[in-house]
């Protein structure tokens, strides 16, 4: 299957006659999926367990868990950046997994921001990236 881009459905959105006809159009790359979905959809892509991930991503295991298992529906951008890190997912896996969550993406612009996509880029914990953070006297993950 191939697969349009961000640009290219814009695109079309903006020069097609009817919203449904763009839906039925673009239904295999419409985002369908839940956040718990996707994050079991990364753990298994990456082979990783799911306890170990929770213990990396340094949050509450009962809240982590309910997440995973979707009973928590609208967790914090931190929490999912958390998530994201304890994965070790790249800053464009995470920046998905928050689009997905319908939060903004982490931004370079952004002082807070840039030092936590320095730190998911150098493959540091959350510790890491906290203590980063609270050096710059930024608000930490959590």
């Amino acid at each position: 299957m191939k697969i349009k881009t961000t640009t290219v459905l814009l695109k079309e959105l903006s020069s097609i006659a009817s919203f449904d006809e763009f839906v039925n159009k673009n239904k295999d790359f419409m985002l369908s999926k839940s956040i718990a979905e996707h994050l079991n959809d990364l753990l298994k892509e990456k082979g990783l367990a799911k306890a170990e991930v929770i213990k990396k991503s340094e949050l509450n295991e009962n809240y982590a868990y309910q997440l995973f298992s979707g009973l928590k529906k609208s967790p914090t951008r931190d929490k999912l950046i958390c998530i994201a890190i304890g994965m070790q997912l790249t800053a464009d896996e995470t920046n998905g997994l928050l689009k997905l969550a319908g939060m903004l993406p982490l931004y370079p612009k952004n002082i807070r921001d840039s030092l936590i996509l320095f730190g998911i880029n150098k493959g540091y914990s959350v510790c890491r990236i906290n203590e980063m953070l609270f050096d710059k006297n930024e608000n930490t993950l959590g």
